[in-house]
């Protein structure tokens, strides 16, 4: 094996698991997002948990986060939860963060 396909196969696999951990941790963002957002609505327990994975399960509608942020806000529309666009997002961003750091902990 050349140095070439030697760097070139790093290099690889290196993509694939920086990959594999931004699933990860955005799986794990949407399911504290759900978790958060089941709290808002008045969720507890075994409800809350299903909401969450609701939330999980809308991101794989459409690339991106977008699918994710409409769940939750039709889902505060429709029943009355005063949160701005703004606050979703930022909440979103802070668990994202939150969920990066739990990923790296256990990797």
């Amino acid at each position: 094996m050349t140095t070439f396909e030697s760097r070139k196969d790093a290099h690889e696999g290196k993509f694939a698991h920086d990959e594999e951990l931004r699933f990860k941790a955005t799986a794990r963002r949407n399911k504290l997002l759900g978790l958060w957002a089941a709290e808002k609505l008045g969720y507890a327990d075994a409800k809350a948990e299903d909401y969450a994975k609701e939330v999980v399960r809308a991101d794989f509608d459409e690339p991106g986060e977008e699918d994710v942020f409409r769940k939750v806000r039709s889902d505060f529309d429709a029943n009355g939860v005063e949160q701005t666009d703004h606050q979703i997002r930022r909440t979103m961003e802070e668990l994202m963060a939150v969920a990066v750091g739990q990923i790296r902990q256990q990797d």
